[in-house]
């Protein structure tokens, strides 16, 4: 059973952690291969599992030591049925990748919420079903559906409490997910990417994204977030007092002030200045009370998410 899937926490305030860049923390930190960056990969095996379970126990540990919430975000962006193929799984095994990822998550928060302050969330993260930076050619929001229901339909078989569509380039595709996470009784959440002009990939305004997303589900999503940019990227998109502006609660930024492709193209990892990142996550929260989701994105990692914690801790983020 679910803990949280009929009431999520995350709703009623409070400040909730992620974890950081999952990624560019087990390739470059780590040293471990990633193929097509399939995080899921490693629960082939108890070595690979064992890097998971450390990876997110760190994260788990901040939240715990600072009386903050926690979202444990499978390691399941990459686990849907194109890149799936692409790593040699059948559909059967690619379901149980997915529900195994689930259980991991269950087990930690099993380990770290008993006698925390905060709840912990388990989420099944969905990633794009195309390169995460670039929508290429975008699908029809019933594509989408399609393509994204078996493994939404996975989680919700689990004991998750939650979808969260993270890098999502374009609105039809999150349409497509937020239908079928609906029709699988799944809440859920969806997180843009943004260039660095603080629009999608596909040019559309961010604002204009969600009210499209927001009027053809009746306003299903829980909320939303902006993930894979940084800071310097998308706080100009924040200004102001747009009312969608209320529908963002969550941000997982990037370390590195790159663009998409410069990142894209760099043979090392950037990784930013955690102090400096965490000091702009201050001033955005300190304007926008209501996001209370954070963690990071590419080349973040544990030193990223604490700085953040730190800033934003004495805000009293999103208690609204």
């Amino acid at each position: 059973m679910s803990q949280y899937r009929k009431n999520l926490p995350q709703l009623h305030g409070g400040l909730f952690l992620t974890d950081g860049g999952i990624e560019t923390t087990l390739i470059f930190h780590d040293g471990l291969e990633l193929p097509h960056f399939a995080a899921f990969h490693l629960l082939k095996d108890e070595a690979g599992t064992a890097a998971l379970r450390r990876y997110f126990a760190r994260y788990a540990e901040i939240a715990r030591a600072n009386g903050t919430g926690f979202i444990l975000e499978s390691p399941t962006w990459r686990a849907s049925a194109d890149w799936g193929e692409k790593l040699g799984y059948s559909a059967a095994a690619l379901r149980a990748a997915n529900t195994k990822s689930v259980a991991l998550m269950q087990e930690l928060r099993t380990a770290y919420q008993e006698g925390g302050c905060s709840p912990m969330v388990v989420s099944g993260c969905i990633g794009p079903r195309g390169d995460g930076y670039d929508p290429g050619a975008a699908m029809s929001v019933d594509e989408a559906h399609d393509y994204h229901a078996s493994q939404i339909g996975a989680f919700a078989e689990s004991e998750a409490d939650m979808v969260t569509a993270i890098t999502m380039t374009n609105a039809n595709e999150a349409n497509g997910v937020v239908r079928a996470a609906v029709a699988a009784g799944m809440p859920v959440a969806v997180s843009f990417t943004v260039e660095t002009d603080g629009r999608l990939p596909t040019g559309q305004g961010l604002g204009e994204a969600i009210a499209e997303v927001d009027e053809a589900t009746c306003g299903a999503p829980a909320y939303y977030m902006i993930n894979c940019a940084h800071p310097m990227h998308f706080a100009a998109t924040l200004a102001g007092g747009a009312s969608w502006l209320d529908r963002i609660r969550g941000l997982r930024a990037n370390a590195s002030k790159r663009s998409h492709a410069e990142l894209n193209e760099a043979p090392d990892l950037d990784a930013g200045d955690p102090e400096e990142l965490g000091l702009e996550h201050g001033a955005l929260v300190a304007r926008h009370s209501r996001i209370n989701v954070l963690g990071g994105c590419c080349g973040t990692d544990h030193r990223h998410v604490e700085r953040i914690c730190t800033a934003v801790r004495g805000l009293g983020a999103a208690r609204q």
